[in-house]
């Protein structure tokens, strides 16, 4: 079921084209006004140029042609009268009609590609700047360097793994970006300190999530999505279990994922107090604690990430 959920949402604007089309064709057979079944058509191909670009219009718009022209061909009287000739005037108006109908669908087409462009370049922008700002929080702990994109990187090929839809795994990235911006407001003596935490550090340092989500939320609404990632990313899996329902949405897919990138990267990378682990050894980590501390599905899918990286050095 939640395979076809996922399918319907990946899929939705060429299903609504597809069902409105087949509908514009049944409606003809129904409605005998032709001028009311020839606008109709107008729908799925304005839709599809809307949502889908300009090549999916395009071919809406060709379809609906080809069915109209079928349907003339299956009941001639319903378009030309006795059936016995095709006038001028017939071929004109239905000419006319395709014309304006692909037409419509080159326009609003281009507009939309146009617009995805223009957002792309805007989106482009917005992450450049993310990882500049992720830069600047990790000169403040060199031992860090890279992290965040580390992170960004190892959860986004998860999320793919996973088969996410797009926005989300967007979405994945950016957390993995920001999820320590909250220790731009800890003292740097303790993010750069050579021994090991005391607990009191520890717990200073934990705060970060909820320091950050805090900042996240001074921007507004665009970072909305980011914020209860970077509010759950370090919260256990178990944690989040209730002894009845077993409900693991308390903690967002999202987060879950972010967690396992997170704790590899720190496994694997070098610290003043200690050395980092060999990646299969901190994979073996994350797999002992699947089910307790990470998501087993999460931890599944990242093995499978972390082994073709390995298998390609």
């Amino acid at each position: 079921m939640d395979r076809f959920k996922q399918f319907i949402l990946r899929h939705f604007e060429k299903i609504l084209v597809a069902t409105i089309l087949i509908a514009a064709f049944v409606g003809t057979y129904f409605v005998e006004e032709e001028t009311i079944v020839l606008n109709f058509y107008y729908l799925p191909v304005l839709v599809g140029g809307y949502f889908l670009g300009r090549r999916t219009g395009v071919l809406t718009a060709v379809l609906s042609v080809l069915a109209v022209l079928l349907f003339v061909l299956i009941f001639p009287n319903r378009f030309l009268g006795d059936g016995s000739r095709v006038s001028w005037h017939i071929i004109a108006k239905f000419s006319s009609w395709g014309g304006f109908l692909i037409l419509a669908s080159v326009a609003v087409g281009t507009l939309y590609e146009e617009n995805e462009r223009r957002l792309q370049d805007l989106k482009n922008a917005y992450i450049g700047i993310l990882e500049i700002l992720s830069k600047y929080l990790e000169s403040t702990d060199p031992y860090t360097k890279g992290h965040s994109v580390r992170v960004s990187e190892l959860a986004m090929e998860t999320a793919t793994i996973m088969d996410l839809p797009r926005n989300e795994i967007e979405t994945i990235r950016v957390a993995g970006l920001l999820h320590d911006i909250g220790k731009i407001e800890i003292s740097g003596e303790i993010l750069r300190k050579a021994a090991e935490l005391t607990t009191e550090e520890r717990e200073l340092i934990d705060t970060h999530t909820v320091k950050g989500a805090y900042i996240l939320t001074s921007v507004g609404s665009v970072l909305k999505e980011v914020v209860p990632i970077v509010v759950a990313h370090h919260r256990y899996f178990v944690d989040t279990l209730d002894a009845n329902d077993k409900d693991t949405k308390k903690i967002p897919l999202a987060a879950r994922i972010l967690a396992v990138a997170d704790s590899f990267d720190a496994m694997t990378t070098d610290r003043p107090y200690r050395k980092g682990m060999p990646p299969w050894e901190a994979l073996e980590e994350i797999a002992s604690n699947a089910g307790k501390q990470f998501d087993p599905e999460v931890v599944a899918a990242f093995k499978h990430v972390v082994t073709a990286k390995l298998e390609r050095v």
